[in-house]
């Protein structure tokens, strides 16, 4: 039996600590908030990320360390690795905490991505728009998820009201890309190199949080490309664990967005969708065991649940739904749960979708998922 310190105690902890009890194995969660939904399933130490006396008797407890959530500092991250090991290194998690570190890693390994420039001054900005031109996107270095942290520029006049918002912080200009629609390719790698891929899953995002997320769903090219630089980019980092490539698909063409160094909000429908979920997996490949099955069984749709939670009874009373409670208190904006619905095919994961929708009064949420599942046939 062996203990995982866990760097963060939100839905992703708590989630990992799900998956990993049937393994025989315990788990210890350091947070700074006192009501980490995490600490509902598994012990929780509160301590702020520099307080090295709290984290030396973390370490202290644990065989091995990972994280939930990519703000976790690079450096508590590199001084914890003295004491435990960290995995996925904190080069890794430095890399993609830095938007800039994280494209230029693209390109080097072949992904391409929109145009992209450093921007520190409100002079740089001016230059990097003419360079790049509009409509773009004004993105912070660092700490920006879920939407947060951006400016999408469509005129000159918006250039002094992004400044006003984000001016003061290490910023990133980004080609806007009319993209066709946004995946992701959940992968895994553990600490013997052993790699293993989920299906690409398509993404629908309502003001930038996560909405949807249906999987399978590839063309066969989109399937190989995503892959491949999936297995690259694991490889490059010396990476061990879960993680996520979010990418935009234009036309026959993949662009690199975003990389993800944990499990990941697009890879939950792999609970009930796979045969070993990410969060398991993830566990494995910390541990060094045997990485499990990521093959589809069917199709399948998570929903998000955001700000509040709808009807459980009607979702649990579906055919092949499954619900999740975070165990957090409604806020806006805020992640509380999610549901999986399963089935064999596309038009009978569709039908579900329809009565799902109208029964929660969620016709919106569902309904690019059907036209996506429509097309498919």
């Amino acid at each position: 039996m062996a203990t995982i310190g866990i760097l963060g105690g939100g839905q992703l902890a708590r989630m990992l600590a799900l998956a990993g009890a049937p393994l025989g194995h315990r788990f210890l969660v350091v947070d700074t908030a006192e009501d980490a939904c995490a600490a509902q399933v598994a012990p929780l130490l509160r301590a702020d990320w520099r307080d090295d006396e709290a984290l030396d008797a973390f370490a202290a407890r644990v065989d091995v360390v990972t994280f939930d959530f990519e703000n976790v500092p690079a450096e508590t991250a590199q001084r914890l690795t003295a004491r435990a090991p960290v995995f996925p290194n904190p080069a890794a998690l430095a890399t993609a905490q830095d938007r800039f570190a994280e494209k230029t890693l693209f390109r080097a390994i072949g992904l391409d991505t929109p145009a992209f420039a450093t921007v520190d001054t409100r002079d740089e900005l001016a230059q990097a728009v003419q360079a790049i031109g509009l409509p773009s996107v004004l993105k912070t270095r660092r700490l920006g998820y879920d939407g947060k942290g951006q400016f999408v520029l469509r005129s000159e006049a918006d250039l002094d009201k992004a400044w006003a918002l984000l001016g003061g912080h290490a910023l990133i200009l980004e080609q806007f890309i009319p993209f066709d629609f946004e995946v992701s390719i959940v992968a895994v790698r553990s600490r013997s190199g052993e790699f293993r891929h989920y299906p690409v899953t398509r993404n629908w995002h309502r003001d930038g949080i996560l909405s949807a997320s249906l999987a399978p769903f590839a063309a066969p090219s989109v399937e190989a490309q995503a892959v491949q630089h999936a297995h690259a980019l694991a490889e490059r980092l010396d990476y061990v664990g879960v993680f996520a490539l979010e990418l935009f698909v234009h036309g026959e063409r993949l662009l690199g967005n975003e990389m993800a160094p944990r499990v990941h909000n697009s890879g939950h429908w792999t609970i009930e969708g796979t045969a070993c979920s990410q969060f398991e997996n993830h566990v494995r490949a910390v541990l060094g065991l045997p990485l499990g099955d990521t093959a589809a069984l069917g199709r399948s749709v998570m929903l998000n649940w955001i700000g509040e939670l709808p009807d459980a009874n009607v979702v649990l009373s579906t055919p092949r739904a499954h619900w999740h409670d975070y165990g957090k208190s409604p806020r806006e904006g805020r992640k509380v749960g999610h549901a999986t619905v399963c089935a064999d095919g596309a038009a009978s994961l569709a039908k579900v979708l329809r009565g799902l929708g109208a029964s929660l009064g969620r016709e919106a949420q569902v309904a690019p998922v059907i036209e996506a599942l429509d097309a498919a046939g």
